[in-house]
């Protein structure tokens, strides 16, 4: 049973109300302004989840309501003054329960903010006693909406008045949010931002033009992501910045012979570049992150005793953020990125010199996928239990190379077999980056150790960075003797049979 309806369009609040008092007892409880804020994170968390975040601000009361998207019935409502930026900042119970492992490290940013005309109507009964609750949103572009919130004993009054709304007054049930509504008059649909590639590419279509479409799906990437960077929003602006600028980096050192070798190297360079600035930032982001694992992982007596850590790596995060800040709004990187820019929407030369620019996309991929899996499956062959990190650390990058193209692809092969190969290869990433996630954390916490020596650091803090470090090289250990059974899973039969199948000889 539908308990929100919306208005016809000439139906105003004040018309509703007068009608309904000709037809049942009602009583004006309040009218004022107020203001409803529809909030998410930049990539749409709550929405993907089937959850719509609003908080709704009047002069005398203020609240945040999750509703479910499909029926609009809350889930929970919490008066609060002012919501918070992190899910983390909630006061502990259940509204920051559901919202923390959906939104994670993401914060809940504003999507739209919308004026309306707030009203409060009572059904009363002949004793004047409150059976039925009406809240009526007043909106300029938009058709009014009136919630009803039923009285516990008079559950029978909602179905009689839901009658009066729909057959005597023509308002109309909605489950829907007037967050789409609202959306839809800004242009914008849900979900309108997702790090996740989607490049759809005709199997026939030349290699040098896909090559601009996959260049240009990421640029938009890197500008969707370049505000939120520069302001430190959250910690995913810049992750996913620098993995479209890694996917930029790879295609154009993989996909060769296609854009003219001197422009290839110039941008090469630029986002080699881009890479290099954004790394001690990331790196510090990722500390901060794992801070509160660091925490668990020692005895609870020492676990206070890592705090001057924390504020150690937040204000060294800070000033290298301050410097990414002022890097990203240089005439350096504005300049170049338009200029890049500019060169993808420039029409491609009708005979390219490239010899690659003239294959179709298909043949390209093919041959450039089928290379790099042999390369993989050479460079694992090759590490042995003495093998040093190194050795790891090269199967690292050329396993994420061979992930970037299999995803820049995906779309000429089919959906199902090329997911089951990218999974797969996805779970040897996860080893291999988290063996070196950690040799890089062990390596860094004891050079942040000797930089702590100088600011009378409690020795107690040097010990519980002792542990933690000890802890991580135990993981870094328990992850490189999971290799083997990863690799092996991963160069499995029918996983050689279906790569060969898919992309074997088929590029010249």
């Amino acid at each position: 049973m539908s308990l929100q309806f919306e208005f016809p369009v000439t139906l105003t609040t004040e018309k509703f109300i007068t009608q309904l008092s000709h037809l049942i007892d009602v009583q004006l409880v309040s009218h004022e302004p107020s203001l409803k804020t529809y909030y998410d994170s930049f990539d749409w968390r709550l929405y993907s989840k089937g959850i719509i975040c609003e908080f709704n601000h009047s002069k005398n009361d203020s609240s945040l309501s999750l509703r479910n998207l499909e029926t609009n019935a809350t889930i929970i409502n919490r008066k609060l003054k002012q919501t918070p930026a992190f899910a983390r900042q909630f006061d502990p119970g259940e509204l920051r329960d559901i919202l923390t492992p959906i939104l994670e490290m993401r914060a809940l940013l504003g999507v739209c903010t919308l004026n309306y005309g707030h009203y409060q109507v009572n059904i009363i009964n002949k004793d004047e006693k409150t059976v039925l609750r009406l809240f009526i949103e007043d909106y300029d572009l938009f058709n009014n909406r009136v919630l009803l919130q039923q009285i516990k004993g008079y559950d029978t009054v909602a179905e009689h008045i839901i009658t009066l709304l729909t057959d005597k007054l023509a308002l109309s049930p909605i489950n829907k949010p007037i967050l789409l509504a609202a959306l839809k008059q800004q242009h914008r649909k849900p979900k309108d931002y997702s790090s996740k590639l989607a490049i759809n590419l005709a199997p026939d279509l030349r290699a040098d033009i896909a090559s601009k479409y996959i260049y240009s799906y990421l640029l938009k990437v890197i500008k969707d992501n370049e505000q939120g960077t520069i302001a430190d929003t959250d910690s995913e602006f810049l992750h996913d910045f620098r993995v479209a600028v890694r996917r930029t980096r790879s295609g154009l050192s993989q996909l060769k012979g296609i854009l003219p070798e001197e422009t290839s190297a110039y941008y090469a360079e630029f986002f080699s570049w881009l890479g290099q600035i954004t790394t001690p930032t990331r790196d510090l982001d990722v500390y901060l992150l794992h801070f509160d694992d660091y925490k668990a992982s020692l005895p609870p007596p020492l676990r206070e005793d890592l705090n001057p850590l924390h504020n150690f790596l937040l204000n060294k995060q800070r000033k290298t953020q301050q410097e990414l800040a002022k890097k990203l709004r240089s005439a350096k990187y504005l300049s170049t990125l338009s200029e890049w820019e500019h060169y993808l929407k420039a029409h491609a030369p009708k005979f390219p010199a490239e010899a690659n620019a003239r294959l179709t996309i298909k043949q390209l991929a093919d041959k450039r996928i089928w290379k790099i899996y042999n390369r993989v499956l050479q460079e694992g062959n090759a590490v042995s239990q003495l093998s040093e990190a190194e050795a790891l650390h090269e199967l690292r990058k050329t396993c994420k190379k061979l992930r970037y193209l299999m995803e820049f692809f995906q779309s000429l092969y089919p959906p199902h077999k090329i997911k089951q190969l990218i999974d797969h290869l996805k779970k040897l990433q996860d080893i291999l980056g988290n063996f070196q996630d950690y040799q890089i954390q062990e390596n860094h916490l004891k050079l942040f150790s000797e930089e702590m020596l100088a600011n009378n650091v409690p020795a107690t803090t040097f010990l519980a960075m002792g542990v933690v470090i000890q802890a991580i090289d135990t993981k870094k250990n328990e992850v490189r003797n999971n290799f083997e059974a990863a690799f092996a899973d991963f160069q499995q039969l029918k996983n050689q049979t279906l790569f060969k199948a898919l992309f074997a000889n088929k590029g010249s």
